[in-house]
């Protein structure tokens, strides 16, 4: 991997090793093809069949993404210690033979500092308000406040409160907060810990339970609608969440420019030229180290190319945010 400055980029690259053949072409739908919801399904109904979306909603860091993952039995969300990792919905399938479900994680919901923060919020709310089933995601160690009240004003649908984070606090702990969240007199409560997998099994049977009859949404092999691109911007940006200090991630984006298998071409985008000093770190070590660590998560050959570039104050950009939502 190198480091160079090419009009006014800072540039670094990553090259995978091992033989093999790389999987398909980046841009389409991880897992399959461009199916959407509704779209691109296995036609109607079949006899017994049922299928629905939930949404995965609640205050920042509550533990929703790992939630996601954990109930779709793999990685689809990027997981950090810092607050808002998810920056739009990003929706990850549970395929039975007689069910299907779509679960949406959701970016956390505060009050927004930012054009970009306005934005999460409002994609958190449209979310909820078309789903089947809305869960609200309480921190068990953290106080119950107006935050989640307001979080939970948002959703029309049914509610279902989940105590997340379990693990982390005592059982007194644990029932003092179910008996604060009783408040909302919610459909069902759900204490668990999405890191361990205690009381996931019991919320996915519930949640099957709720799913209406209907279609196959997206087809069996499908396991989120990510594309490859969008796969490997975000993978980028969780391993720089890791590296950064504190108040830095919060001011980068990630992107996918160039897809010309092996040659993956990503942008890091900041917004100060102060940034991008710390995103490329001294001789380049920041991008080495993150670049490596991505490549070793993609097929052989892959060569992921990562450029740090300066937008001023993207976050209160229109069309840079707009961008993150396409």
């Amino acid at each position: 991997m190198s480091e160079e400055t090419l009009g006014g980029e800072a540039r670094g690259g990553a090259q995978g090793t091992g033989g093999g053949e790389a999987g398909g072409a980046g841009g389409g739908a991880v897992g399959a093809g461009e199916a959407g919801a509704g779209e691109g399904g296995e036609g109607g109904a079949q006899d017994g069949f049922r299928s629905g979306f939930a949404a995965l909603l609640g205050r920042p860091n509550a533990g929703k993404s790992t939630l996601l993952n954990r109930l779709c039995g793999r990685k689809i969300s990027i997981v950090s210690d810092k607050p808002q990792t998810t920056r739009r919905p990003v929706r990850g399938v549970l395929n039975r033979s007689d069910l299907q479900i779509v679960f949406v994680d959701t970016p956390g919901v505060n009050k927004p500092r930012t054009l970009l923060g306005h934005r999460q919020n409002a994609a958190a709310s449209s979310t909820a308000a078309d789903v089947d089933v809305a869960c609200l995601l309480v921190d068990a160690g953290a106080p119950f406040g107006p935050g989640d009240r307001f979080v939970a004003s948002m959703l029309t649908s049914d509610l279902v409160v989940v105590v997340s984070k379990i693990d982390k606090v005592s059982r007194a702990a644990v029932l003092k907060q179910l008996s604060a969240v009783s408040v909302l007199d919610a459909q069902a409560y759900f204490p668990l810990s999405a890191r361990t997998g205690e009381g996931v099994e019991l919320l996915t049977d519930y949640l099957a339970d709720r799913m209406p009859a209907g279609p196959r949404y997206y087809p069996k092999e499908m396991f989120s609608d990510l594309s490859e691109g969008e796969r490997v911007a975000e993978m980028v940006r969780e391993r720089l969440l890791q590296v950064m200090r504190q108040e830095l991630p919060y001011s980068i984006s990630t992107r996918v420019t160039v897809w010309e298998w092996p040659y993956i071409r990503c942008e890091i985008i900041t917004e100060r030229e102060s940034q991008r000093a710390i995103v490329v770190g001294k001789k380049g070590e920041v991008l080495k180290k993150v670049g490596s660590a991505v490549v070793k998560e993609l097929p052989p050959r892959a060569y992921l190319d990562l450029r740090v570039k300066v937008e001023d104050d993207w976050r209160n950009s229109k069309e840079a945010v707009e961008r993150l939502f396409e």
